[in-house]
């Protein structure tokens, strides 16, 4: 039996989550071992997890005529869980969401606690939850909407557009589907695809890259096709990377920031067992992931290291290195739908913080690329400052680089503009991400 029930279980990864920051994704796999948490109920907390953390900012704006004074923050978050649940979960039943939400909050505290939560939750089941109609300013509507913080539509709808804002933010609602990657070094994507259907797992093939396919039904990590390092977990997004990087035999490249090491082996196999690949992380905790990940695929073309990449420039000798990729910290706002925690904690200090990072590692990486060589530059975020900002200040900043032409598959081609690719979630269903090329003159 689970040590505590999924309804339970959700609530401590929900209040972990807003007393420590914690990451909701480590935390959820956490407490699903913790608590024994198997089958169906996997799917349950999750759902519960992900779904109540996407739409706190709505939950917050409906539950607030109900609330007549400020109450504890775990009561909160087991009030958002609970209309959640009545909101957008049909197969529950809201006397069975009510039982539950009564019972946990007996077990946590007095009675006078567990008569509020069954009261509040009574008089939304009685009058309904206000309506956004309400709302008049467009900006202010969409962040209480979809739940993205106001100051980040309002700088995404200066960068972008609104529409293509709004587009955005209801794509990050969306739960993301699962994509691996072939390792092509060992087998095909026929035969993969084969292998997992026997499996029970329902896959099919990306149609925006030949190496990827995506998971329909089922996690492939638990599949032999993982265990046995025929496939990564990876979204189609960064698989593109190692795509642009002009990779050829006998290479040496350097990966600036590799953990958990995707990109990383993506290289080490298009090297196909030549060359070597230089994997960097600022943690050793996280240099031995990429170590794992690589001898888990069988790639002895990859050597690892823990260091911080603002200091690279140090340990080599200057411009020894065919291609060096700097997928560079940033501010994580194109996994949103992966890691929606992440919007409720990002402020634009953060954002302005991580620019002087990039262009620190990219000042040091710059050195070390062979003249002919090239630089890439990506990150996983949609904002402009550090994206097309920090490719403008490289650019004006090393003169003996000139922006590269990016050579994607076909299916990307769209969406490469002055030698730069941004992905929005919405444009295939893949992260945000950004990806720059230069070249050494």
């Amino acid at each position: 039996m689970p040590k505590k029930n999924v309804r339970e279980a959700a609530l401590d990864i929900l209040e972990a989550i807003e007393k420590h920051q914690s990451y909701s994704n480590l935390l959820l796999n956490k407490v699903i071992e913790k608590n024994h948490i198997t089958g169906p109920d996997v799917g349950l907390l999750t759902e519960l997890t992900y779904g109540t953390l996407q739409r706190k900012l709505t939950l917050d704006y409906y539950l607030k005529p109900f609330l007549q004074k400020k109450v504890e923050p775990w009561v909160l978050n087991l009030l958002r869980l609970s209309l959640y649940q009545m909101l957008y979960l049909d197969k529950i039943p809201d006397r069975a969401i009510l039982f539950e939400s009564v019972e946990i909050a007996k077990r946590r505290s007095h009675r006078g606690v567990s008569g509020m939560v069954n009261g509040v939750l009574r008089a939304i089941q009685r009058k309904g939850v206000p309506s956004l109609d309400k709302i008049k300013d467009a900006v202010e509507k969409l962040s209480i909407e979809t739940s993205h913080p106001q100051w980040l539509v309002q700088r995404w709808t200066d960068q972008f557009g609104f529409e293509k804002t709004k587009k955005m933010c209801e794509t990050n609602l969306m739960a993301p589907l699962q994509t691996a990657r072939v390792n092509l070094t060992r087998t095909t994507r026929e035969e993969v695809i084969k292998q997992l259907e026997s499996e029970g797992f329902l896959v099919q093939e990306s149609p925006i890259l030949v190496e990827a396919i995506q998971s329909l039904k089922g996690n492939l990590v638990h599949s032999d096709c993982y265990q046995k390092g025929l496939i990564s977990i990876q979204d189609e997004s960064s698989m593109i990377v190692a795509n642009v990087m002009e990779i050829e035999p006998n290479q040496l490249i350097l990966d600036c920031c590799a953990a958990p090491g995707g990109k990383t082996t993506h290289i080490a196999e298009k090297l196909n067992g030549t060359g070597k690949v230089i994997a960097h992380d600022l943690h050793e905790h996280k240099v031995k992931l990429i170590k794992e990940n690589a001898d888990r695929l069988g790639l002895q073309n990859v050597e690892t290291i823990a260091m911080d990449s603002r200091k690279i420039g140090e340990h080599y000798q200057s411009e020894i290195f065919d291609r060096v990729l700097v997928d560079a910290p940033c501010s994580g706002l194109g996994v949103l739908r992966r890691k929606p925690d992440i919007k409720y904690v990002k402020t634009i200090h953060d954002i302005r913080a991580l620019q002087t990072i990039q262009h620190s590692i990219l000042t040091e990486a710059a050195q070390l690329v062979k003249p002919g060589g090239i630089l890439t530059y990506s990150t996983c975020t949609v904002d402009k400052e550090e994206n097309e900002g920090t490719v403008q200040y490289f650019l004006e900043n090393f003169p003996d680089f000139e922006a590269y032409s990016l050579h994607v598959p076909a299916t990307i081609q769209p969406f490469v503009q002055n030698n730069c690719l941004q992905i929005f979630p919405q444009d295939f269903g893949s992260d945000g991400f950004f990806i720059a090329c230069f070249k050494k003159r």
